[in-house]
């Protein structure tokens, strides 16, 4: 018992000097920028801003503390140091969009505590499930059905799908652990999260970090709805949910082609559920309505936070929810917290002006290039920097704004090129097995070898990236998006 209480010690001591490491660096970065010659044309609070915007994203990279306290410690400092005023630095917890990630993250509680996503799940696999492909396309059908709904991909993967891709391989003798995980699980698994992937790209409310990505395109004066978001999406994202599960079948085929258990033990689960209960008929009404309004809200004049924020006070009055499963959601409060930050610092750097001068000072390098070329090459360093990037967040905090800057300099097409960037916010984490938070919760499982996931995580962002530049090229052409 002794020693291993001490070797629990001696396990959170190494964390904790790990986090002290990761910490100084964030504060040694900051310093460094804060004492930097302010450039001429940029005003002395924009530059002081930018230093501690900048060791904010490098923190919630190195995460020496959790994201929510970073960006508490972060609002402290820009405040005591004269950077920012009171009511400035807690400008973005009033954001509409900030609410509207906390309201859909208070709606997905739902999804689970009620178990309609497990439902749905064994709903697709009782009738796609008697073939490997066709159990695949069940579950990618299921994360596509939750996605608008659910803005973590984490708790969609990790909560929802995972679990029964977990079971279900069980049922059929692929384990990691026995070494035969190319029966079945090591396909099933790498589906799942390249379908998790696509689907966050589909929806305003399918990711936390694609509202901020909206955010930051309208401080530079695009605006971005739920509805417009979803349109231009749907052809290539459907056309990636169809193409990619079916390559992946043929790169990395499983070794069971035919899966007649799988129905049968979908109709087992189903059973033991019984039929829906109230809280489920509640869940799956709100969940139309939700849907139905984020469509037609700009026609109806109902604003997307408002119709969240109503589906939640619904589900409240209901009882499908309680009081008690909100306090609880730490992740929600938690990503109010960073979020409203992250919103802040990005809305005040535009307002100091420091986003119109870095696109002046660097927009004359692609002066000479046509905008569509421009947007192309920006648009792949920006995918494909990916790889030094362990979230999606931090990322979109990192460079959206400053490259919708620099393609809109050039001449892009406004609507084109924030869609564009905020689509490829979520694509670009196909490529490695910490790309985002799903990610190593299923390679994790062991069921797919680090080779084999970068290998076709790097062929799968060439198909897409083909998909959605060349086929969605054309649907936003027939949508006057450009």
């Amino acid at each position: 018992m002794t020693q291993q209480y001490s070797q629990g010690t001696g396990k959170q001591e190494a964390i904790a000097r790990v986090g002290m490491v990761r910490l100084a660096a964030v504060v040694l970065l900051g310093a460094g920028l804060w004492c930097i010659p302010v450039p001429f044309g940029v005003e002395l609070r924009a530059w002081r801003l930018l230093a501690i915007f900048v060791a904010t994203i490098v923190g919630v990279i190195l995460r020496p503390m959790p994201m929510g306290a970073i960006g508490f410690v972060a609002v402290a400092f820009a405040v005591l140091s004269g950077t920012l005023t009171i009511e400035e630095a807690t400008g973005g917890f009033g954001s509409t969009v900030v609410w509207l990630v906390v309201a859909a993250f208070f709606i997905a509680i739902a999804f689970v505590k009620t178990g309609l996503g497990i439902r749905i799940a064994y709903q697709f696999m009782r009738i796609l499930g008697s073939r490997s492909l066709g159990l695949a396309y069940g579950l990618v059908a299921t994360d596509l059905v939750l996605a608008p709904a659910i803005p973590s991909n984490t708790a969609r993967a990790g909560g929802v799908i995972f679990p029964i891709v977990k079971s279900l391989c069980a049922s059929l003798g692929s384990d990691a652990q026995q070494g035969t995980e190319r029966r079945i699980a090591g396909f099933l698994t790498f589906t799942s999260y390249q379908g998790v992937v696509v689907t966050s790209a589909m929806f305003f409310t399918a990711m936390a970090a694609n509202p901020l990505a909206a955010e930051l395109a309208a401080q530079q004066g695009v605006e971005i709805t739920w509805e417009l978001w979803a349109l231009a999406a749907s052809v290539p994202g459907l056309l990636s949910l169809g193409v990619v599960p079916w390559l992946i079948f043929h790169l990395y085929p499983p070794e069971i082609k035919r899966t007649p258990e799988a129905p049968e033990l979908a109709r087992k689960r189903l059973r033991e559920m019984g039929p829906m209960g109230w809280d489920e008929r509640v869940l799956l009404v709100v969940f139309v309505c939700l849907l139905s309004l984020w469509i037609l809200g700009g026609v109806l004049g109902v604003h997307a936070t408002a119709t969240a924020m109503a589906g939640v006070a619904a589900m409240l009055a209901a009882g499908a929810l309680d009081w008690e499963d909100i306090l609880k959601e730490r992740n929600a409060w938690d990503t109010l917290v960073w979020f409203a930050v992250l919103v802040m610092m990005a809305s005040q750097l535009g307002e100091l002006g420091l986003l119109d001068w870095f696109s002046g000072r660097v927009s004359g390098v692609l002066v000479d290039s046509h905008w569509l070329t421009a947007l192309l090459s920006l648009s792949l360093i920006y995918f494909y920097s990916h790889y030094f990037f362990a979230s999606n967040t931090a990322h979109v905090s990192a460079m959206y704004a400053p490259f919708l800057a620099l393609a809109l300099a050039v001449g892009t097409p406004p609507l084109l090129a924030a869609l564009v960037l905020a689509f490829f916010s979520n694509l670009f984490a196909s490529m490695t097995h910490y790309g985002t938070a799903p990610a190593p919760i299923l390679f994790g499982s062991g069921n797919v070898a680090l080779g084999t996931w970068w290998k076709l995580g790097a062929l799968i962002s060439v198909v897409n990236i083909t998909i959605w530049l060349g086929v969605g090229s054309l649907w936003w052409k027939f949508l006057g998006l450009w």
